[in-house]
């Protein structure tokens, strides 16, 4: 069974960062497209960035320049750097994988950014 952790979440004042970390069991995580979506209450569930398997990387506009997607091959392990934080990012944040039983999702880190 494929499971995903989300870690790294927590509340941080604008302008700050956070590195949220993204960890599986039943599946190894650099030989899949690994994305990060975010649901801010009461909004859809809306994708942030993702980082393909030969480490290609996108994001949505609303983070560009903010937000950086990488992989640690050596821990399996997926990360999304969030620098200069916003209340609007304010959301939790979930890590997916695409596999041949379906999406999978993880539980998600909640981030808030506040003063």
């Amino acid at each position: 069974q494929v499971q995903l952790v989300e870690s790294g979440g927590g509340l941080v004042q604008p302008g700050g960062s956070l590195r949220l970390s993204c960890a599986a069991s039943g599946i190894v995580l650099n030989t899949k497209n690994i994305y990060w979506y975010r649901q801010a209450p009461g909004k859809q569930r809306e994708w942030v960035a993702h980082i393909t398997i030969t480490d290609t990387t996108d994001s949505a506009d609303s983070v560009k320049g903010r937000f950086t997607v990488s992989r640690d091959n050596a821990r399996d392990t997926v990360y999304l750097q969030m620098n200069n934080l916003k209340p609007e990012d304010t959301a939790v944040y979930y890590c997916n994988v695409r596999t041949t039983g379906g999406n999978v999702w993880g539980q998600g880190t909640q981030v808030t950014v506040s003063s």
